[in-house]
């Protein structure tokens, strides 16, 4: 089961006391509440997050499809690639979901066990992206160094996995998912994938405690760009990090998992309201790292029988 650590503890440490936001950014309180999913529409994301559960598990397992309750959940699904090694490169997987009709794409979260992975993660400067895999993409954009060099480890790859699985069948659909770590190569993925396929596949990345990946510009590239869904829950502090002073931004499309299970949709990025993830956890002290994991409709994050 993956630990909460994004960040590792001693950068963490000496900014306890910094707010979420340099600034109040977004929808402050209000009185009346924001729109609340259904429960049929809470059921539609089971199937993503399960798949995100599922790439924790030894990409042996992912491959065989034998990852134990969170494979057995999707019964249908058909692997095809695999990769990663738990340390520099998140695991990951493609294959093809009929009862959905999409390829599936999904990454690993952070393995804090791992000190590789965990270093992935404190590299918080900013850098360009490679306009080799994102050609063509504003200048101006921004994005978390660690994680930018996680994800051109596997793109190649992956891509020509999903060219494969749709030349295999006859869906236009890709849906990308992942937690922590998972979401943000997910996200990237979202930005990278459709560059290079064509204009006919549709992409779409369910993410789920997603932390802060690019500046401002990019988070609006994505909100123009990119099919997005972001849950985040409860008190998880991880998604308020790395900080906005920093320059860092969330992208629109949050919806967030409050303390009664609403799944409720935040307006906007960077919602300042207590209904969502920056009201609810203005400092990263507010949070509590046990939320991290979930539960997401009952799922908690790499808890399976890998």
């Amino acid at each position: 089961m993956v630990s909460a650590t994004l960040l590792v503890a001693p950068f963490i440490a000496c900014l306890f006391s910094l707010p979420a936001h340099a600034t109040p950014t977004g929808v402050e309180e209000r009185s009346l509440p924001f729109p609340t999913l259904s429960q049929p529409q809470i059921t539609t994301f089971r199937p993503f997050t399960l798949f995100a559960s599922a790439a924790y598990c030894d990409p042996s397992k992912t491959l065989t499809w034998t990852c134990g309750a969170n494979c057995d959940a999707n019964p249908g699904f058909q692997p095809f690639a695999t990769g990663g090694n738990d340390g520099t490169v998140q695991y990951w997987y493609v294959g093809y979901d009929p009862a959905l009709d999409t390829v599936i794409v999904a990454h690993q979260g952070t393995d804090s066990t791992n000190l590789l992975a965990d270093l992935t993660n404190v590299e918080v400067t900013m850098q360009d992206l490679d306009p080799t895999l994102f050609p063509g993409l504003p200048k101006s954009i921004q994005v978390h160094t660690g994680y930018s060099n996680a994800h051109a480890r596997t793109a190649p790859e992956i891509l020509a996995a999903v060219q494969t699985v749709l030349s295999q069948h006859s869906t236009k659909q890709v849906v990308i998912t992942g937690h922590s770590l998972g979401a943000v190569l997910s996200l990237l993925d979202a930005v990278y994938l459709p560059l290079h396929l064509p204009s006919t596949v549709s992409v779409r990345t369910v993410g789920y405690g997603l932390p802060r990946l690019g500046n401002k510009v990019f988070a609006d590239y994505v909100d123009a760009h990119v099919t997005l869904t972001h849950i985040t829950n409860k008190h998880d502090p991880f998604p308020i990090l790395p900080f906005q002073f920093l320059g860092f931004h969330q992208p629109a499309s949050e919806v967030h998992i409050d303390q009664s299970n609403n799944w409720v949709e935040c307006p906007g990025q960077e919602n300042g309201s207590t209904e969502c993830i920056d009201g609810a956890v203005p400092y990263f002290y507010d949070g509590t790292v046990e939320d991290h994991e979930g539960p997401y409709d009952g799922i908690i994050m790499g808890l399976g029988e890998c």
